[in-house]
């Protein structure tokens, strides 16, 4: 299994998805934010370079993700 790295900042309640190799350090060159009003979230997606999904910011991810993922999530506050 592929190890995805999963932060998570409990006062900004919200986490970030890396998807790309952490030790690459992708350059995120652009992001598109999707505002799904039927989930009452933003889910922002970011694209290196090349147009590949390196990333997925999560905000309001109390209310998007699994307990689970957010309790074994790096913290970062």
């Amino acid at each position: 299994m592929t190890d995805v790295r999963v932060t998570y900042d409990q006062k900004a309640n919200a986490a970030y998805v890396q998807l790309a190799d952490p030790k690459a350090r992708p350059n995120v060159a652009r992001m598109y934010p999707c505002d799904p009003v039927e989930v009452g979230g933003m889910i922002n997606l970011d694209f290196d370079e090349d147009g590949c999904l390196v990333g997925i910011e999560v905000l309001a991810a109390r209310s998007k993700l699994p307990r689970y993922l957010l309790d074994v999530a790096e913290r970062l506050d």
